[in-house]
């Protein structure tokens, strides 16, 4: 059976800029080793009889399969909690409901739209919380996109990433990440689309400590030229849905693909955190394309989650 560090017992997981590159590194590694051990079909229970509360509040198949499926496989039972289950929506304080699942979980996976009910849930709660998603960031998707990129191209630091169209919540957590690890990142997006300051100062800090770089540009084919990774996401994601047809017409010229591909890395691979809408961010013969890693990304979620959970969960 694997051996798990147990420093990181009881730790939350809400957001990219909390954790160190040193622990985010050990979520890393163990997913590598906790994948290894799937595939080839070892016994890796090392959660036995824990339950994890998935409190979803935006509908979601990667996050509830991924998550259900990887306590499932530690050991664990995974409890499917909708938006319309609990009191939140009915006058019940949040402090009420993270001093109650504590007494019932070991921990609690939330997907929800404020960050900031996020952050209450771990101040009060007394077990472990992950975020699975709000409207500025997904860490949880920031750990398998990392993954990947280090599975596939041997190495994170000095790797050149260029995130292309909408500067939402993947670009965010993503930006962190990648900063924490001496990458350069370019983030490419329209103008009033770009991510949040306060996240790319803090990205920038970050960077300047390991080595890496973030940038800001309105020129797609100046920050796919020379990177060793593409990514991108819906340009409309939920909540959105009045805002489309401007946002088509705004984010239009920043979609991958095979021309904008051409002007990266011959051996750059493509990375979308999915569901992918064919012909707006991305074309469906990149994703399905010799240089797509986004079906190995999608995996890679399930071993990065087991990771957290495994190091974080008592």
């Amino acid at each position: 059976m694997v051996e798990v560090p147990q420093h990181l017992k009881g730790r939350d997981f809400t957001r990219m800029a909390t954790w160190s590159p040193d622990d985010l590194k050990t979520v890393l590694d163990l997913a590598d080793e906790l994948k290894g051990l799937q595939h080839r079909r070892e016994d890796h229970r090392l959660l036995p009889g824990r339950t994890l509360g998935m409190i979803f509040q935006k509908p979601s198949t990667r996050t509830r399969v991924s998550f259900e499926v990887g306590i499932a496989q530690l050991g664990g039972h995974g409890l499917y909690l909708r938006a319309d289950d609990l009191q939140l929506g009915r006058g019940e304080t949040i402090r009420d409901t993270a001093t109650v699942l504590s007494r019932y979980l070991d921990a609690i996976m939330i997907r929800t739209f404020s960050q900031d009910d996020v952050e209450q849930l771990a101040e009060h709660a007394t077990i472990p919380v992950i975020n699975g998603l709000t409207d500025t960031a997904h860490p949880c998707q920031a750990l398998g996109d990392l993954m990947t990129i280090r599975e596939r191209l041997g190495r994170l630091s000095g790797v050149r990433i260029a995130y292309l169209g909408d500067g939402n919540n993947v670009c965010a957590s993503l930006m962190l990440g990648a900063s924490k690890f001496g990458m350069r990142f370019t983030a490419a997006t329209p103008s009033g689309y770009e991510p949040e300051e306060n996240v790319v100062k803090s990205a920038r800090r970050s960077a300047v400590q390991s080595g890496g770089t973030v940038e800001l540009t309105h020129d797609p084919r100046a920050a796919a030229r020379g990177a060793d990774v593409l990514y991108t996401d819906v340009w409309t994601s939920m909540g959105q849905d009045a805002e489309r047809e401007r946002r088509l017409k705004d984010l239009a010229g920043f979609g991958i693909d095979q021309e904008l591909l051409g002007q990266a890395g011959s051996d750059a691979i493509v990375l979308h955190c999915l569901p992918a809408h064919y012909g707006e961010e991305i074309t469906q013969e990149v994703v399905y394309g010799p240089q797509s890693a986004v079906w190995d990304e999608a995996e890679n979620r399930l071993h990065a989650q087991k990771a957290l959970l495994a190091l974080v969960v008592r």
